[in-house]
């Protein structure tokens, strides 16, 4: 079925070693972590001395509460007031750390963000077109937010937490008996067990409620796009099925995700609970024994709750933290993806010269046991206009891709100008390409930029001149808005034979050596069909170009016309010399001649 198919993994294993890989990020700011680090430390010194003052208090008003009438009780403001000023500082730190902090967070969202669309941009075509774009922007999404999250608490919670911890472990030990540390040592080790365990099987449902929203927005946006498929065979209702079941198994996932959140949240309260009643009554019992004070029960109460509120909050962080790296490491693993065609090591950069083009015993195919191109042969001369012919599945538009090294030939050479592209830049080698496809996809904004896409340095009055000279501007200027009129998503405003105007006036603008028009009258009736060919033979005047063309009345002008048949070129020649070989181009001008009539 259309987009059902699942890149998760129910049982993989979190990878925990992408921390190492997001830890560069926060070394670009190391004196924001630092000075951070710093509040952080004041501030938990600010929680350990809390509990002191308020034990003092207490015990200052029990002695006053001993030895005189309750009227005459003289409340301790000195101590009440340096409580007050010291949760305050508390508080505050824990802000400007986060303000401090947030910059960091902020950059290295703002740099994965930027690698990972970079790294995209740099996958072969073969990963684009087996991509589900509605599934990969949410992990893109999940993954820079996850990051945020991940980079906050893991430093400001986990490592703070369990350094509290043994803080308060310590002072119980020393100060009363051993036994409330004991209880708080079983206590934080249960929670973790229990925690760590409970959330790693929960895992696997965050994984699949992860899956399940991916297919369901892969669904979304493929049907929309593909909304006037949708309309033609009235299949809304279809659609919406497919849709809604998706969601079903989105809310399949996301109740057990729920459920097991139920037995999470109630094995740990359970365990604090469990905990708090015990060292409560140890407490209790010390003090009618007169070995403790009141004040001090009240410090050994707050410093459990001191405790435990943050280690709560903790099973909540490393449950969060498990669903961000599985977030994360979705994320990861499209930059651990490598292109299929790459730059080799200090590959140089085109030196173009004339623009000659050779085919040298060229094989390739895009499955291994379906061969497009066999042993291809053919040289495009400087300023040369060749086109290519035959019946479809015959290589054309294949080698179109190759020459533009979309993919690599897995036998013979591509040469421009004697350099095979293999061993030039990607960047120069399509820098020196114009390339016109048969299915134009504009960006959805106005015409202007749509055409100043082929070089956006170029001014507006550069771009006006590609728009005159790809026959583009008297239709622009009908329109109500002219040259700001919005062309829709993918275009769809506007007619083929516009958006292959707009094609051809983005490669003007782009001014390559070498061209390629890849089928770019296909889909035209003969009005635009012949606008647009008047529009090809004016750019291409004095370039290499090949010209790719399903209709033979395209290409009578073309300097030579090679004929295709399995990969191979078969004939070659002019229109006239080909007519009289009597051979397949010959036959197939006649099967057209005879489907127009």
């Amino acid at each position: 079925m259309r987009g059902m198919r699942s890149d998760y993994d129910p049982n993989l294993k979190v990878d925990w070693s992408v921390i190492k890989q997001i830890w560069p990020y926060l070394l670009e700011y190391k004196y924001r972590v630092c000075l951070a680090l710093s509040c952080l430390i004041a501030a938990k010194i600010a929680s350990i001395t809390m509990p002191f003052i308020l034990k003092e208090v207490v015990d200052n008003l029990d002695v006053q509460l001993e030895n005189t009438e309750l009227s005459l009780v003289v409340v301790p403001m000195g101590l009440l007031l340096a409580y007050g000023f010291i949760r305050l500082c508390n508080v505050l730190l824990g802000e400007v750390r986060d303000t401090i902090f947030g910059r960091v967070t902020e950059r290295a969202m703002r740099r994965i963000g930027l690698r990972v669309f970079e790294h995209l941009h740099a996958l072969d075509l073969k990963f684009h077109l087996s991509r589900r774009t509605g599934g990969l922007s949410r992990d893109i999404e999940r993954g820079t937010n996850g990051i945020s999250f991940l980079m906050r608490f893991l430093i400001f919670n986990i490592i703070p937490t369990f350094l509290e911890l043994f803080l308060v472990m310590g002072i119980l030990w020393q100060q009363y008996r051993f036994e409330f540390a004991l209880i708080v040592f079983v206590s934080v080790i249960t929670y973790i067990w229990f925690s760590k365990t409970t959330t790693d099987w929960r895992t696997q449902f965050i994984r699949e409620a992860n899956s399940a929203d991916n297919r369901s927005n892969t669904r979304t946006i493929d049907s929309l796009l593909n909304f006037e498929t949708v309309k033609y065979f009235t299949n809304e209702n279809y659609e919406a099925r497919l849709y809604d079941q998706d969601l079903d198994k989105w809310e399949q996932a996301k109740r057990k995700n729920r459920l097991t959140l139920f037995a999470l949240n109630g094995g740990q309260a359970l365990i604090i609970s469990i905990s708090l009643t015990t060292t409560l009554i140890l407490a209790a019992h010390e003090v009618s024994q007169g070995r403790m004070s009141l004040g001090d029960f009240v410090l050994v109460n707050a410093f459990m709750m001191q405790i435990f509120m943050p280690l709560n909050f903790l099973g909540f962080v490393y449950r969060e933290i498990k669903g961000s790296m599985i977030n994360i490491e979705q994320m990861f693993s499209l930059l651990k993806r490598k292109p299929e065609v790459a730059d080799k090591p200090s590959a140089p950069e085109l030196l173009l010269e004339k623009g000659k083009i050779e085919f040298k015993d060229v094989c390739f195919g895009y499955e291994q046991d379906r061969t497009i191109l066999n042993k291809l042969s053919f040289t495009l001369m400087p300023g040369e206009r060749i086109a290519l012919v035959g019946s479809s599945g015959a290589g054309k538009s294949t080698i179109a891709k190759l020459i533009f090294r979309f993919y690599d030939a897995t036998e013979g050479e591509i040469l421009i100008d004697n350099q095979n592209v293999q061993n030039v830049t990607q960047n120069s080698l399509r820098s020196a390409i114009g390339v016109v496809p048969q299915d134009t996809v504009l960006f959805n904004t106005s015409l202007i930029e749509n055409v100043r896409y082929g070089r956006p340095d170029a001014n507006d009055d550069e771009v006006k001149q590609a728009i005159k000279l790809a026959h583009l501007q008297r239709f622009i200027e009908s329109l109500p808005r002219g040259y700001e009129t919005q062309v829709g998503e993918r275009g769809l405003k506007l007619s083929g034979g516009e958006k292959q105007r707009v094609a051809i006036a983005r490669t003007i603008l782009k001014n390559p050596s070498i061209l390629v028009f890849d089928e770019a009258t296909s889909s035209l009736d003969s009005v635009s069909e012949n606008a647009v060919m008047k529009a090809i033979e004016e750019v291409s005047q004095g370039k290499s170009s090949v010209v790719i063309a399903h209709r033979l009345s395209t290409v009578v002008n073309a300097d030579r016309i090679l004929v295709l048949e399995q990969g191979k070129v078969v004939e070659q020649g002019n229109h006239h010399s080909l007519l009289a070989e009597d051979g397949r181009y010959a036959q197939l001008w006649a099967m057209q001649l005879s489907e127009n009539k």
